[in-house]
């Protein structure tokens, strides 16, 4: 977002997103934060975020050197931060400088949400904020992160953690899933599915899904699970079961749930209740007020189902999600 822009829109009371950019961060997940929370969504029709990127020093060497990083706003802008994104780099035996910590700290007392993508982490657990809380790390640094911080909960085989006000993310890629996961919790599924159609990426893939995907590119076409997803989303007020899925696949359950843990990292019953929750969120934002009818248009059976569901999805009830995304709310 351009300075004038963001200025304006910090001004307007929106949310506004900080990331601190260190020595040696990693240019990936700098783009993926950008990406989604920093540029302008004219096809949403107002802006989402106001962005800004801040830095310890004037010039800020990243990873391994691929360039510098220059003309960013200075630390003190972390001050102002409601969602602050903390450094993630790859050196994760190296200290990081005090005053980043410091800010870090700073921005977890007054209330501010600290999001950590991949080692991200680590920035987080040596500033002290996660002790006694739940967070996740990419897969390989596991072993040390425990090591170092036993106190922190950590979650290793999942792709993201959301606990509240710290939210971290497992690797390069679960950037973008924890990114548009924030964009869901603060705007709505609907917005969601739209920044993700920019991304090309998927919509929503849950949190609890493995880091790791055996093979994420099937090794003959006939295996895709492509066809058999498509078909599904169609008809999801439908009463499907994963035997149902398995028979339009052409495959026992058995396979079909092992190419389900191999390409999408997940299970088939786990994948079609969010493909369901998702759907439900949307009728409701696009003004469905009779949550009956919700439940029984996305497959979701009865009122009480969307409500249990809903709550373990979101963490808020059908009607709390209608007064915060519905059409009466914008």
């Amino acid at each position: 977002m351009a300075k004038e822009s963001s200025h304006a829109a910090h001004a307007a009371g929106v949310h506004r997103v900080v990331v601190i950019v260190d020595e040696n961060s990693n240019p990936f997940e700098l783009g993926c934060a950008t990406e989604i929370f920093g540029l302008r969504r004219p096809e949403i029709g107002r802006d989402l975020y106001d962005f800004a990127l801040c830095s310890a020093e004037p010039r800020t060497l990243m990873r391994d050197g691929f360039f510098t990083l220059t003309g960013v706003a200075g630390l003190e802008a972390a001050e102002a931060a409601d969602t602050l994104i903390v450094p993630n780099r790859p050196d994760i035996e190296v200290p990081r400088r005090s005053a980043v910590l410091d800010a870090v700290r700073r921005a977890h007392a007054r209330g501010a949400r600290l999001v950590g993508f991949c080692s991200g982490a680590f920035t987080l657990a040596e500033a002290g904020v996660l002790d006694g809380r739940r967070a996740t790390a990419h897969w390989q640094w596991a072993d040390a992160f425990r090591a170092r911080f036993p106190s922190v909960q950590l979650e290793e085989d999942v792709l993201f953690v959301d606990d509240g006000d710290i939210l971290t993310a497992a690797g390069s890629a679960a950037a973008l899933d924890l990114g548009l996961h924030v964009v869901r919790r603060d705007h709505g599924a609907e917005v969601a599915n739209s920044v993700s159609r920019r991304l090309v990426f998927a919509a929503h893939r849950d949190g609890g899904q493995r880091q790791f995907v055996e093979r994420p590119m099937p090794d003959l076409p006939d295996e895709s699970l492509a066809p058999v997803l498509a078909w599904a989303q169609e008809r999801l007020d439908s009463p499907l079961t994963v035997s149902a899925l398995a028979t339009r696949a052409a495959v026992s359950p058995a396979t079909l749930h092992r190419r389900f843990r191999a390409q999408l990292g997940t299970t088939p019953l786990a994948w079609l209740t969010g493909e369901r929750l998702a759907l439900a969120c949307r009728l409701i934002e696009r003004g469905e007020s009779r949550f009956e009818v919700v439940a029984r248009r996305s497959g979701l059976g009865t009122a009480v189902n969307l409500r249990t569901l809903m709550r373990r999805w979101t963490g808020i009830t059908p009607s709390a999600y209608r007064r915060r995304f519905g059409p009466e709310a914008s």
